[in-house]
């Protein structure tokens, strides 16, 4: 298997980035061990990706305030050989908002969608561009910002998407606004526009602050992370639209809060979800009940390094593997998906990593 690697470049306020670009190296599905480490495009804090359906193409946001003297992030496209895992750069668009930091490709394989977080103070938005046949990156074909703010006086002082996500059984995009406590749902048509669905939209906890989602396999059932919170709420599907049935702090009991929640992902049984906790520098297993459709905390278990921003859960669901940002380093664990338990296997350096991919 080959892992590819976004990673930061540049310093900013959140991250001293020290890497040059895009990274690949080999995964044993036998022994979890990682590398060799190689570089595979020289990029500017490439710190989200993401693969086509078929792995010929990947996608990379330039998570900066400005780029080439103008106010904006950017996106890039690369086509990429699926035996060797080499990148070559097709092109690349303004992302349409300052640090875009999710990106996405939409089921039909016609667009991508970009979650610009935005600067502290300024709004962030969401730009969908149109995809050419060779998987090059088209014009934009929409671009919608989002109004509000929440709680906290210096996380929530505007809007700050940080994910889109298309329903499975819908098609439709959902977007995680940080900074409105809100997932804002939309559909997105052929030409590539996308309305607003007023009646799905679904709020948080005032200061939860929703970052990432994971669908159950079922497709009923929705599960978000909240940063700021350190909570995971489950959501299911009811009459139309998502409501809130449950909700479970991602920290052991007695630790209180202690940084901020990271990525979420889902086994590929259904029969957990793994969070990490930055700060703690953890990953948290919980364990899903479809009986009562709640979770609750089996296990944390040390993350190997500092900030875990990023894990990925190997096409097997036999190993997880985890991006310490800030420590430089990837580790790898085994995972056991009937108990939930992790172990960790191997540690390789790379310059700070932010987000993993196998393909």
């Amino acid at each position: 298997m080959k892992l590819v690697i976004g990673t930061y470049t540049e310093d900013l306020p959140h991250v001293r980035g020290k890497a040059l670009g895009i990274y690949g190296a080999d995964f044993e599905a036998a022994t979890g061990r990682i590398g060799p480490v190689c570089l595979l495009a020289a990029a500017r804090n490439p710190s989200y990706l993401t693969a086509s359906a078929s792995g010929e193409n990947l996608y990379a946001v330039t998570e900066t305030l400005s780029l080439r003297d103008r106010e904006g992030g950017g996106i890039t496209a690369y086509a990429r050989d699926r035996e060797t895992g080499n990148l070559t750069r097709l092109n690349d668009r303004s992302s349409r908002g300052a640090s875009p930091c999710h990106i996405a490709v939409d089921p039909s394989g016609r667009f991508v969608l970009t979650a610009n977080y935005g600067a502290d103070s300024g709004p962030g938005s969401v730009s969908v561009h149109r995809l050419a046949a060779d998987g090059s990156l088209g014009d934009v074909t929409d671009h919608v910002q989002h109004a509000g703010s929440g709680p906290h006086p210096v996380r929530q002082a505007a809007s700050h998407p940080h994910m889109t996500a298309s329903d499975p059984r819908t098609g439709e995009v959902l977007v995680t606004d940080l900074g409105i406590d809100a997932v804002v749902v939309y559909s997105l048509d052929q030409a590539g526009r996308l309305t607003p669905k007023a009646s799905a939209r679904w709020v948080t906890a005032p200061g939860a602050g929703p970052r990432h989602v994971a669908f159950h396999p079922d497709a009923h059932h929705l599960f978000v992370v909240n940063e700021l919170g350190n909570t995971v709420a489950t959501l299911r599907r009811q009459a139309g639209r998502f409501e809130q049935v449950h909700c479970v702090s991602t920290l052991p009991p007695g630790v209180g809060s202690h940084g901020t929640a990271g990525a979420i992902r889902m086994s590929r049984s259904g029969r957990h979800v793994l969070v990490s906790n930055r700060g703690h520098d953890s990953v948290s297993v919980l364990r899903f009940s479809s009986a009562t459709s709640s979770l609750s905390l089996t296990g944390t278990t040390a993350s190997g390094g500092e900030q875990p921003r990023d894990l990925a859960v190997s096409p097997d669901g036999r190993h997880v593997v985890i991006a310490n940002t800030c420590s430089g380093l990837v580790v790898s664990c085994g995972f056991d998906d009937r108990t939930g338990a992790l172990r960790p296997l191997h540690s390789t350096a790379v310059p700070s990593p932010a987000c993993l991919v196998f393909g």
